[in-house]
């Protein structure tokens, strides 16, 4: 009770300093004493969470934090999704900050090494984006939370438009908390579209200067889709969504699922595939799902967030997104996680290192990256009890006749673009823990919950090997020309074909001569365009047309 009364008694007192900035019972404040008011309401050694999402950033207010006296605001635990801006690690350099939990930080992923690796940055833990919300509910619970939205009208109801994002669980887990909550928004309006968070969550709201920073991260040029991907995409279709009858799936982000999405009105539907496979999706608005959308493939798609330029195109085909009163989208990240990991029956994606018991991580020298969501959609959920076709034949390929099996498929080539391989017999993340001082290697997939990796080479199916020593085979089978791939011998890898753990293409009736990019249902991004018809407003630096007028 105590602890309660202190707790209520604390926020009361920093919402009175507040109040001399914003005037007393007004949510409103100007947007040049930002960070006047974040010195009233945080006090040293706070937990803080800035909403930051692997597309849409508080960006001001990251920015406004960032400009604080380290006198007056020191030793923060920082609580974030995804650092992405340098406002985000600036708050470490200037001595702000000095403990973190995050999800992922690919674009700063080097910078928060070297700041790791001086002791600037105390990393708590590397999590899950499921993960690190279930703590902000929990333990990592934030004194003060600084969110993101489209509009706000004047008692602090908010709209997030298609971009929801983390907004309500970072919203939620403050101010039911006795948090402070801190919205930034594009603009002030007399009357929203729709309330997404409402007013008694938001403690106050600032007008940002600009409207907030938001990549496009999803989309893939189809220009950049080499013949090498095509291949791949094809066995995916060949070997795992045909056989296993794959409707309910999530796609990671990359060109190799790019293509898959691109032949699925092509080299899909030739095999006779259509409302069989690839219907419902847990995926962004992907710019390349177009063609399959337009092409009856896909029943319903259900978003993390949204993805710039595909605005239009999403509100008009509310048959398969999910749109609310006011037309546009409604995403939510914790939502989707929770889909892609419980309704989902296969994860499709990607890595930069898988060592010999199939174990990959983004994480290698000299960057942590992070997870994302890749471990909520590439695991195994030993929870789930309900059951699919999917499912239950993945299950009793492995050998299991209690439960089934999700699919978890890595598709990565033998080599990335920088020439370093794909397969290696140790995992930098060993090395990365070490140094670090990580309980244990941020491994980002386990090997146990893979259960096929597809390369340029070939498919390797682990569901059907019986020992880690077959696994292993199966993985060096299809490494290639890596030094990885060298030390298996050509007569380990005919029996594992002959077994059907192997599969080449001649084995799944492909001809590599076919594997060309004339089998994209669209080959650039003027072209998904007119696929949209006329409806996706491709982002300026995607676009390769330039109108001219007189």
């Amino acid at each position: 009770m105590f602890d309660t009364l202190q707790r209520g008694a604390d926020r009361t007192a920093r919402l009175a300093r507040a109040a001399r900035i914003c005037g007393t019972g007004e949510k409103l404040c100007p947007a040049e004493r930002t960070t006047e008011l974040l010195e009233a309401i945080i006090e040293p050694g706070d937990r803080v969470v800035i909403e930051g999402d692997n597309q849409k950033q508080a960006d001001f207010l990251a920015a406004a934090l960032a400009k604080a006296d380290p006198t007056r605001l020191h030793d923060l635990h920082m609580v974030q999704s995804v650092l992405a801006l340098p406002d985000h690690l600036a708050v470490f350099e200037r001595g702000i900050a000095n403990r973190l939990d995050f999800a992922f930080a690919g674009p700063q992923s080097r910078k928060l090494a070297e700041l790791v690796t001086n002791g600037t940055v105390k990393i708590g833990a590397i999590h899950t984006y499921l993960e690190l919300y279930a703590r902000m509910l929990v333990d990592l619970t934030p004194r003060v939370a600084m969110i993101v939205a489209d509009k706000a009208d004047r008692n602090g109801n908010l709209y997030t438009g298609p971009n929801t994002e983390d907004t309500p669980t970072i919203a939620e887990a403050a101010a039911f908390r006795g948090g402070i909550v801190v919205a930034q928004v594009n603009e002030i309006v007399g009357q929203l579209p729709r309330v997404d968070i409402p007013g008694d969550w938001v403690n106050f709201v600032v007008p940002s200067l600009k409207p907030y920073a938001i990549e496009p991260l999803f989309t893939r040029d189809p220009a950049k889709v080499r013949d090498e991907n095509v291949l791949m995409a094809m066995m995916a279709i060949a070997a795992v969504y045909e056989p296993y009858q794959v409707r309910r799936l999530n796609h990671g982000i990359g060109y190799a699922t790019a293509a898959i999405e691109l032949i699925l009105p092509t080299f899909a539907a030739q095999r006779g595939l259509k409302g069989k496979v690839a219907s419902h999706f847990v995926l962004n608005p992907h710019p390349t799902l177009i063609p399959a959308i337009e092409a009856g493939f896909v029943d319903g798609v259900y978003c993390f967030g949204s993805e710039l330029g595909m605005e239009r195109y999403v509100a008009k085909r509310a048959d398969v997104f999910p749109i609310g009163i006011d037309g546009s989208l409604r995403s939510n990240r914790a939502l989707a996680q929770i889909a892609g990991q419980y309704a989902c029956d296969m994860f499709v994606g990607a890595t930069l290192q898988i060592d010999a018991q199939g174990n990959s991580s983004t994480a290698t020298k000299g960057r942590i990256a992070g997870f994302g969501g890749a471990p909520n959609m590439g695991a195994d959920a030993r929870g789930r009890r309900h059951d699919s076709a999917t499912w239950l034949r993945a299950g009793e390929e492995a050998g299991d006749h209690l439960r089934g099996r999700k699919l978890v498929v890595q598709m990565v080539q033998t080599h990335q673009p920088n020439g370093a391989p794909s397969f290696v017999e140790r995992l930098d993340a060993f090395d990365l823990a070490a140094s670090a001082g990580f309980a244990l290697p941020p491994i980002m997939i386990y090997g146990d919950d893979v259960t096929h990796v597809i390369t340029e080479k070939g498919v390797a199916n682990l569901l059907r090997c019986r020992s880690m020593q077959e696994r292993e085979a199966a993985l060096r089978a299809v490494a290639g020309d890596t030094e990885f791939g060298k030390r298996q011998s050509p007569a380990a890898t005919e029996s594992l074909r002959h077994r059907g753990i192997v599969m080449f293409p001649a084995d799944l009736g492909i001809d590599v001569r076919t594997a060309r990019r004339d089998l994209l249902a669209a080959g650039t991004i003027d072209e998904l365009a007119e696929a949209s018809g006329g409806l996706y407003v491709p982002p300026a630096k995607f676009r390769r047309t330039v109108m001219t007028h007189a």
